[in-house]
């Protein structure tokens, strides 16, 4: 009796949790209906249409995606709902995480608040890559959650093998939408590993990688295979930004290549210079032939690689300030509406969209620093070193390294100076900066009475290992249960 007295009020709390998190989901669907849309949705949207060419200018698996779900639901609105569902599915599930790890009604409820900080919220409807893989990488972080959960309650193999080969393909799904990802992906596998078996020996790390890898690699081959979208060399974007803003106009104009392209890179370096324009050469300052970079990009890549190891301080100098742009000059907070198109899409509820744009533009004015790369990396960087001794320092560590290696991945390649480039970072320093102040107020954790956890002991009641004893200590203090702390030495799996 003592024991279905607890379960009620959990059940209840957790069922609270789920309305709440369904409400904002609901009302983040009709903000952003039937999605915002920028010129690169466009894109993508007319590809997932066979209006024009699949190419691998923006990810393939996106615009495939997308054209499942118009085939399945009739609509190409779904796209929109289900960032939503995913969202705010992930969010919820960290919250039930939270509530049966920590008993704090507040902590759970404050999660779900995070939907809502308007530097997450700005971007939750908009259809990007930068938003499929940052909610991509928080569902595979719910998913670990869920492992921290189970793993004290000897929960089956096949439990085990399940949530892992869940998360794996939530990471390599937002790989394939943003490449960059993978930097950002792998913190997030070792704390989905760790969160699944207290001490993986080094088989179990190989199959677990193994696991990664497929989910990452077939995919990848599929869609090269089957769907064969055009090739357009789209990363000879970067290589055309290095050019024209390292090289001289007098270099470049007795640059080693056809005439044709001689000419445009030397009018690009010239405009770009004349309209200030710091990168993205390829939009801003760049005449482009009929085929795109398709044409030039052997000769840019060649020329690049003979110019630039003559040119490595100028080469530095520039990506360093690029890279500065986009910490201290971080813009485009906030995507409005729909691009105007010639698909008649407008959006659904002009007067949400004000409301949200006043929202979110207000608290960039208010606040700035809030939407600055800087701010972001420099959390990222704090979490990563000093993640605490609570109860989330393991998930809070890897939050950080996983910001901190997002945002420094861009250092070479960064395209222009949008906060979509930070977003997940955005995201996820909010989320470990809310565990990192959870797990220093958790003191006693409570009893669990979730489904499925299969006893009745805390699902943090993680004890180390005695050398010379395999039995647990039962009075060991909160500071050193698994959920807090680094995985302790144990049987492989």
């Amino acid at each position: 009796m003592e024991k279905m007295g607890w379960v009620l009020p959990v059940q209840r709390w957790v069922g609270g949790l789920a309305a709440v998190a369904a409400l904002c989901c609901l009302g983040t669907i009709l903000t952003f209906a039937p999605g915002y849309l920028s010129p690169d949705s466009l894109d993508q949207l007319r590809q997932a249409r066979g209006m024009t060419p699949l190419t691998d200018w923006h990810p393939p698996v996106l615009s495939l995606l997308w054209r499942a779900l118009i085939a399945a639901t009739g609509s190409f609105a779904f796209m929109a709902v289900l960032q939503s569902l995913v969202f705010w599915g992930a969010l919820w599930v960290l919250a039930w995480c939270v509530w049966d790890l920590t008993a704090s009604r507040h902590g759970s409820l404050a999660v779900l608040g995070l939907g809502l900080l308007p530097w997450v919220l700005t971007f939750v409807g908009v259809v990007w890559k930068d938003v499929h893989a940052a909610f991509a990488l928080l569902a595979a972080c719910a998913v670990a959650f869920v492992g921290l959960r189970l793993r004290e309650g000897h929960s089956r193999p096949v439990v085990r093998w399940g949530l892992l080969w869940l998360g794996v393909l939530f990471l390599a799904y937002a790989t394939l939408v943003r490449k960059n990802a993978f930097l950002a992906a792998i913190p997030i596998f070792v704390l989905l590993v760790l969160a699944l078996w207290r001490g993986p020996g080094r088989r179990m790390w190989v199959k677990c990688t193994a696991a990664l890898l497929a989910a990452l690699l077939v995919p990848a081959a599929a869609i090269s295979l089957i769907a064969g979208p055009v090739q357009t060399h789209q990363s000879a974007q970067i290589v055309l930004d290095d050019l024209v803003h390292v090289l001289t106009v007098e270099e470049l104009r007795s640059a080693d290549v056809p005439t044709e392209l001689r000419d445009r890179l030397v009018a690009a370096a010239r405009e770009c210079d004349r309209v200030g324009a710091l990168s993205d050469a390829y939009w801003a300052c760049y005449e482009r032939p009929a085929d795109g970079l398709r044409g030039d990009s052997d000769e840019m890549t060649s020329l690049w690689l003979r110019e630039m190891s003559g040119h490595v301080p100028q080469y530095i100098q520039y990506r360093l300030q690029l890279f500065a742009s986009l910490l201290f000059e971080t813009g485009y907070q906030y995507k409005a509406g729909v691009t105007p198109n010639d698909l008649g899409i407008e959006v659904a509820h002009p007067r949400l969209e004000d409301t949200l744009g006043t929202y979110v533009q207000g608290m960039t004015e208010d606040m700035p620093w809030l939407f600055r790369g800087w701010f972001w990396l420099a959390v990222a960087m704090v979490l990563a070193i000093r993640p605490g001794k609570g109860l989330f320092s393991m998930p809070v560590r890897a939050l950080g390294i996983s910001s901190a290696a997002y945002i420094l991945g861009y250092l070479p390649i960064v395209p222009a100076t949008d906060f979509r480039y930070v977003y997940w970072p955005a995201m996820a320093c909010s989320l470990g900066l809310l565990l990192l102040w959870l797990g220093r107020r958790a003191t006693t954790p409570p009893r669990t009475a979730s489904p499925g956890a299969g006893t009745d002991r805390t699902v943090t009641e993680h004890q180390p290992t005695d050398t010379g004893s395999r039995s647990p200590r039962s009075d060991a203090p909160a500071s050193r249960q698994a959920a807090g702390g680094p995985a302790q030495a144990g049987p492989g799996g």
